[in-house]
């Protein structure tokens, strides 16, 4: 899919042609006998890059995985509680099984080389680098012989 470049291009139109591509029914991948949510994202982008914010709160850096395969970000994690509470002669067990896996097809124009992720205050932020060819350049003055 070629993208067509104006002066002025609509992020929301790149994010529905480039980031809405959600790959699989995430309910069917979802075995978790407590009612786990998707985490929800925001997509936001300026002259420079793209930063994925993905909300996660109570997590830790370790559950996240991230990789890039195919010019596909995809964002998972897997986390297993174990919780015991012992009675007079027997032991109860509760186990929580929660999984996610988000995944976005970048665009052309992002550089997949220099991607990088932070995790702060519940918030997964997932920055994406464009290209040097993608960024604007300010206008070029052509002279007349």
């Amino acid at each position: 899919m070629a993208l067509v470049r104006t002066s002025n291009p609509s992020f929301s139109s790149l994010f529905d042609d480039f980031f809405n591509t959600e790959l699989g029914d995430w309910r069917r991948q979802n075995y978790s006998s407590t009612d786990t949510t998707l985490p929800k994202v925001n997509i936001k982008e300026n002259d420079d890059a793209f930063m994925v914010e993905m909300a996660a709160p109570g997590m830790k850096k370790g559950d996240f995985n991230i990789q890039l395969d195919n010019n596909v970000l995809t964002i998972s994690s897997e986390k297993k509680e174990d919780n015991k509470d012992e009675k007079s002669r027997y032991s109860r067990r509760e186990f929580a099984y929660h999984s996610f896996q988000r995944a976005f097809t970048l665009p052309e124009s992002a550089d997949g080389q220099k991607i990088g992720a932070a995790y702060e205050d519940g918030i997964l932020t997932i920055t994406i680098p464009k290209k040097e060819e993608a960024k604007p350049q300010p206008p070029k003055t052509i002279s007349i012989k």
